[in-house]
């Protein structure tokens, strides 16, 4: 049994949002599994040995965090100048994505895709890979291999995309039901059907996505909408008989509650009251959003219409693999629009609120017992600046505030995943588990 003694924090309910955290508390982990949270004192009382405990009274932990919407292949073009959506798509990210036809380099990409996310403290990820079967295999075998959550899948692009990065209808209906019975359900992994977007995916092509779907009704399906006003003014003119973006979905029965839609910035009215009923959700990427100027999230405005809203890094147009900073863009988007993000609501987001976008509350997102102990152990001294502002704070928000508007990953010591370290900066840690 792993033991653990530390200050832990973790959210109970998103709505109305609940939270427990513990000054002095213990982590019980066996078999991949929380098998108990409890005030030190309180184990004490009850006979529990506390020398059996590793004891790091001044670190953090937390659940681990929980990416809704991220490109594996985009590693490489993370920090690439440009001008917006449509540009850099083909300027940085076909050619990028065009290199993982070579099989080896695609499983060097998914390696190193991995690492970054334990590293950054990310336990759970909903992949876009590439349009290469492989690709998509390299990704979910180098998560297999360390027990982790991940949903991906095999992108699906069969017109408006470089000829080397297209697939058809029927191959990419083909691959994406081969990916599912290899790899859905195996281990902790899971599989969403994935056409980039309407713009690159012929009517045929969704068809297949929703043939699938209802085929196999427990996956995902993740796309982009309504990301950039440049790219809704040239699916207006290449989908013509769609009477709004969401509509260029909805044809096709792409909108329900296992549906994440990346961005949503620029919905109209209509599109928001049948996404709220549809049950699609959308992932907020407020990094990638100012980074490409694709605009800014009313995230007031979709909590009003009860639609759930996940965060997300958005790698590579997003700027950073770190929830912390993604968060503090978050922060300011919002602030922006005379909504003022609580550091609570922030970190429950990027943890049980995205178990609950991605219908894995049951499995992941906070402590509650036999939940899959992914957890991630955080560093208050990781930087000089950090150190000196957490010394400050008088709650537990506060802290949380400090880590979201100046963290990055070096607040990450370790990562655990079902129970297992996966990442340490610190080699004797990872020595002695």
């Amino acid at each position: 049994m792993l033991a653990i003694r530390s200050r832990i924090l973790h959210y109970t309910c998103t709505s109305p949002l609940q939270y427990e955290y513990l000054e002095d508390g213990v982590l019980l982990v066996a078999a991949g599994k929380v098998v108990d949270l409890q005030a030190a004192s309180s184990l004490a009382a009850a006979g529990f040995d506390l020398s059996r405990c590793e004891h790091l009274p001044d670190s953090l932990i937390i659940p681990g965090l929980i990416d809704t919407h991220i490109h594996s292949p985009q590693i490489d073009v993370i920090g690439s100048y440009g001008k917006q959506l449509l540009d850099w798509l083909n300027d940085y990210t076909f050619p990028a994505e065009a290199k993982l036809a070579d099989v080896d380099y695609a499983k060097r990409v998914a390696e190193e895709f991995i690492q970054q996310l334990l590293s950054n403290g990310t336990t759970t990820a909903m992949v876009f890979t590439t349009s290469h079967e492989h690709a998509a295999e390299a990704v979910f075998e180098s998560a297999y291999q360390r027990d982790m959550r991940l949903i991906a899948g095999k992108v699906l692009m069969d017109r408006n995309a470089p000829e080397n990065l297209m697939d058809t209808a029927a191959r990419g209906y083909q691959e994406s039901a081969n990916l599912i019975e290899r790899w859905h359900g195996k281990g902790r992994l899971g599989y969403a059907l994935t056409p980039r977007f309407s713009g690159t995916s012929t009517d045929a092509q969704l068809k297949t996505v929703s043939q699938l779907h209802q085929q196999y009704p427990d996956t995902w399906i993740q796309t982009h909408l309504s990301e950039n006003l440049a790219e809704l003014a040239w699916l207006r003119g290449i989908c013509p008989e769609a009477k709004d973006y969401l509509d260029t979905y909805e044809r096709f029965g792409i909108n329900d509650d296992r549906t994440i839609f990346a961005h949503g910035i620029h919905l109209s009215s209509d599109e928001l009251l049948r996404l709220a009923d549809g049950g699609g959700r959308i992932a907020f990427c407020p990094t990638s959003n100012l980074f490409l100027g694709s605009g800014l999230l009313d995230l007031q405005k979709l909590k009003d219409h009860g639609i759930p809203v996940s965060i997300a890094s958005d790698v590579g147009g997003g700027t950073s693999f770190s929830l912390f900073r993604t968060l503090s863009e978050a922060y300011k988007v919002c602030q922006l629009q005379d909504y003022s993000l609580h550091p609570h609501e922030a970190m429950c987001l990027a943890t049980l609120g995205n178990a609950e976008a991605l219908q894995l509350d049951n499995k992941i997102g906070n402590f509650a017992i036999n939940k899959e102990a992914d957890f991630v152990i955080l560093d208050p001294t990781a930087t000089n600046l950090i150190k000196r502002r957490v010394t400050q704070a008088k709650t537990i928000a506060d802290e949380l505030f400090v880590y979201i508007t100046l963290g990055d990953e070096r607040l990450v010591s370790r990562t655990y995943i079902n129970g297992v370290l996966q990442y340490s900066q610190e080699p004797s840690a990872k020595e002695s588990h």
